[in-house]
């Protein structure tokens, strides 16, 4: 019989246990080892069946049990130091309050997907467990960030295989009450809400849920109530689940709705109200909207909003490429605004043209998130140097006239938290060696560019720590194989070889992720009499363990999966490769420590930054990647290999990856394996160990979310938070309408000649040339703009390309026909085909950089032509 009706039936805590509660409620837990281990002691088995979760383990403790331990002085004397160290952890000055800056009072992070423990399955891949890991860093560091989600009623998938290796997807129902979440609630105990206006005089509610990060409160909205109509509820059903209009409406709820929910909080707690908000990739972009009109309520008109919600907004780029960004048909963004609907009191195509595709290539009719998140935002980075690079080069149809290096797009690594990922063994090693304050501090805070003290620890303790941790996946991988093949329909009687799948004393490699087809999951199977022999090499082989999802909409991420499970049920090869189905948090907290080597393989620059192989090095397994993403920027041959890349425009697809996984099985015979199996004089992998320790001196600060988090804050935030206070309704007015102005009068701008004091087309290093520029600002003066000489050495084509710009100043006020001189000095600062141009910018103290209005005014083709190249 199937119940009617679901109740969550909590236990009695005896008033000495009543603080275990408290720190269940708190998911620092989640990467706090002392405290898991109190939970694991209150029933280790039953620890286990709950996977590690002290809500549902609080849930199933039997009352007799609780009674003992609230009898037992050693527990509760454990229990009071684990509450008074939360209580510390809290409320106590970090990193953030010991800073002499002028920091934001509060930061609000919007993201779609928050990865923070298995225990809150809000999360598909990499950009969820980066928001995670940002959170958790945040509050490491007394960051006063408040994080900004929805709560998914069936999360993301869980992934099972058929008996022949298809994908099968299982969509559990998660019920808050049994979530590590509590209700935000109004003063006269009735829920919080928010609400959003839809067409048709419906309307869209939503709970607020509160996660607790530490010292980071996460605000999750959950459509799933009673007075929303069936269609409605569901907006929250699935991560990245439904048709166009569905996730339309989960965007305008995260991002409209996520800043109803911080005010909301904000009133209800006493928090310091957000001075500047972060979105993470453009799902939420609609929360600058929102804020916008909140500003045309106090009285300003949208241009003027407009400017003072940029000021204080930064926008995270994710994606490399144009297919991975959310675009809706423009009449269907319409309808759900201006009268009728949402945000009656705005101009709907005021809304619409944020997110017009208005550079050459782009469709009109389509309405694009991160082309809006771009232009709500002053401030915006991609997630690695090269990702940042591709971003400028991606996005640079809205700059026009700029080239792509000064598109105004940064970037910051991603990194990742180090508490959560690195394995207890790899900490305690630490610990050992420094004092576990100082190892918490190193791995928390970061602040260091190397981890000297390394080069202390024994090669023998590298070593064993090393194998234990294989020995540990090894069990790992047999269990949950185990598992699989019983969903798959096999009996017992057919898995007595999983005993002898994988060796703990083998070359272990692992490879997990998402399955799009850019990752290349099976790469590795491009020749596959050659990946068996390396697989059963009798000296040298290797073993390799593979997990990931591909979206359930995609039948060609599927197939992959299939093509890799079918190799892998081979019984020639099975023992030495496998593929865990429901790659997660849980088993990546595994997987990571376990391998030797992390294998990386996308299709070069279509990585945007790659955070499992960081997890991996901190743990000391090295990397073989493309160089992409993180690897291209951090790649050292100290502590990994390059898997030469054939990215050239005349290379075609099949033919690329016939070259790279030639390179990849070449680097694994000739270097990767010999490394690993010689052994030196004292019967250890010298070279290897030496490479392991290299990885985690070298690589270990760098791929800390702590140093991304204050890069973020020292860059990204505190600029921003400036800004934000620079804008008060007057500035923002003003602003508004001197970019209005400069706007309508820059067609009449004007370089009319320029001439230099060179008197012949060559020049001796160091001379210094006087440049001279005659121009018209139409309606504009001086103070409207720039006048700078850009000047570098130039390719063959003329191009400058590494230009240095100087600015150049007025020569007196304007002559008889309005023209205006400038002068400057331009300095011959190196060798060889040099040239120099000028161009004209906007320029006001409010704005960020001279691209912010994208307009530039440069030479005629005629006078550029006259002008010919400096030197040669």
């Amino acid at each position: 019989m199937k119940a009617i009706r679901r109740f969550t039936v909590r236990p009695l805590l005896p008033e000495p246990l009543r603080p275990l509660s408290d720190l269940a409620r708190n998911l620092r837990w989640s990467w706090h080892a002392e405290t898991r281990d109190l939970f694991r002691s209150v029933d280790p088995e039953h620890w286990a069946t709950v996977g590690g979760d002290p809500v549902r383990l609080l849930g199933g403790v039997p009352a007799a049990r609780l009674q003992e331990l609230a009898e037992d002085h050693a527990f509760l004397a454990r229990l009071t130091a684990a509450a008074d160290d939360l209580h510390d952890y809290v409320t106590g000055d970090r990193w953030y309050q010991q800073q002499s800056a002028e920091l934001p009072a509060a930061i609000a992070y919007f993201s779609p997907e928050f990865g923070v423990t298995a225990a809150l399955p809000q999360y598909s891949g990499g950009l969820g467990i980066l928001a995670g890991d940002h959170l958790k860093s945040a509050s490491d560091l007394g960051v006063p960030l408040i994080g900004v989600g929805l709560l998914y009623r069936h999360g993301y998938f869980r992934q099972t295989l058929s008996r022949d290796g298809w994908q099968q997807e299982h969509y559990p129902v998660l019920d808050p009450n049994e979530l590590p979440v509590t209700q935000l609630k109004e003063d006269d105990g009735t829920p919080a809400q928010v609400s959003l206006a839809l067409p048709g005089g419906k309307q869209l509610r939503a709970r607020i849920w509160l996660a607790q990060v530490g010292r980071v409160p996460l605000l999750m909205l959950d459509s799933d109530v009673e007075e929303n109509d069936p269609g409605e509820r569901g907006v929250t059903d699935r991560l990245y689940g439904g048709g166009s209009e569905h996730r339309l409406l989960q965007e305008m709820l995260l991002g409209i709705g996520g800043v109803r929910a911080v005010r909301t909080y904000c009133r209800l707690t006493g928090h310091a109200p957000p001075e500047v908000f972060h979105t993470n990739e453009g799902h939420a972009g609609f929360l600058g909207v929102e804020r916008i009109a909140e500003l045309c309520d106090e009285g300003l008109d949208f241009d003027s909003g407009l400017e003072a919600v940029r000021a204080g907004t930064v926008f995270t780029t994710h994606t490399p490429v144009p297919a991975g960004i959310d675009r809706f048909d423009r009449e269907l963004v319409a309808r759900h605004f201006g009268p009728g609907a949402e945000l009656p009191r705005m101009d709907v195509g005021r809304i619409l043209d944020l997110g017009r595709e208005t550079y050459p290539g782009g469709e009109r009719n389509l309405f694009n998130m991160a082309v809006m998140g771009l232009r709500l935002a002053q401030r915006a980075n991609g997630v690695s140097l090269l990702h940042g690079q591709v971003s400028r080069e991606m996005f640079a149809g809205l700059w026009p006239g700029f080239d792509a290096e000064e598109v105004p797009i940064t970037s910051v690594t991603n990194g990742v938290h180090a508490p959560t990922w690195v394995a207890p063994e790899v900490l305690r090693l630490g610990a050992r060696q420094i004092g576990a304050e100082r190892a918490e501090e190193a791995l928390g805070v970061g602040g260091s560019d190397r981890w000297d003290s390394v080069a202390d620890i024994a090669d023998q303790e590298i070593w064993n720590l090393r194998r234990d941790l294989r020995e540990q996946l090894v069990m790992e991988v047999r269990q949950r194989l185990r598992a699989s093949w019983r969903q798959r329909g096999a009996g017992t009687a057919e898995l007595g070889w999983i005993d002898g799948v994988l060796d703990p004393d083998v070359l272990t490699i692992g490879f997990a992720r998402r399955v799009p087809s850019y990752k290349r999951l099976t790469l590795m199977l491009r020749d596959r009499d050659r990946l068996t022999e390396l697989l059963l090499h009798p000296e040298r082989p290797v073993q390799i363990v593979v997990a990931g999802k591909a979206h359930p909409a995609d039948d060609g991420g599927k197939r992959l999966v299939q093509e890799l499970v079918r190799f892998a049920d081979d019984p020639r090869v099975r023992h030495r490769i496998v593929f865990l189905p429901d790659y997660g948090m849980a088993m990546a907290q595994k997987l990571y420590p376990g391998c030797d080597i992390w294998l990386n393989n996308p299709l070069r620059p279509l990585e945007a930054c790659g955070t499992s192989g960081m997890k991996a090095a901190l743990n000391g397994c090295l990397n073989l990647s493309v160089l992409d993403g993180w690897w291209d920027e951090w790649f050292q041959p100290d502590f990994g290999w390059a898997i030469p890349t054939a990215d050239g425009s005349g290379t075609d697809a099949d033919h690329r990856d016939a070259i790279e996984a030639a390179a990849l099985y070449d680097l694994l015979e000739q270097r990767v394996t010999p490394r690993f199996y010689e052994r030196g004089a004292g019967g250890l992998p010298d070279r290897w160990i030496e490479m392991v320790r290299q990885t985690i001196t070298l690589l270990g600060p760098k791929v800390l979310a702590g140093r991304m988090v204050r890069e973020y804050v020292e860059r990204l935030y505190t600029p921003a938070a400036r800004a934000h206070r620079a804008l008060d309704p007057d500035s923002a007015r003003d602003l508004a309408a001197w970019k209005a102005k400069v706007r309508a009068a820059w067609h009449a701008v004007t370089v009319d000649h320029v001439e230099t004091s060179a008197a012949a087309p060559t020049a001796e290093l160091g001379t210094t040339l006087a440049l001279r520029v005659r121009l018209r600002l139409g309606d504009l003066t001086p103070d409207d703009v720039e006048v700078q000489a850009v000047s570098g050495r130039v390719d063959a084509e003329d191009r400058i390309t590494d230009g240095t710009a100087v600015s150049l100043k007025p020569v007196g006020g304007p002559d008889l026909e309005g023209r205006w001189v400038y002068e400057g000095p331009l300095s011959l600062d190196r060798t060889g085909p040099y040239g120099y141009t000028v161009r004209i910018l906007p320029d006001h103290p409010l704005i960020a950089s001279g691209a912010e209005l994208g307009l530039v005014a440069g030479p005629s083709e005629e006078l550029v032509e006259g002008a010919g190249v400096l030197m040669r």
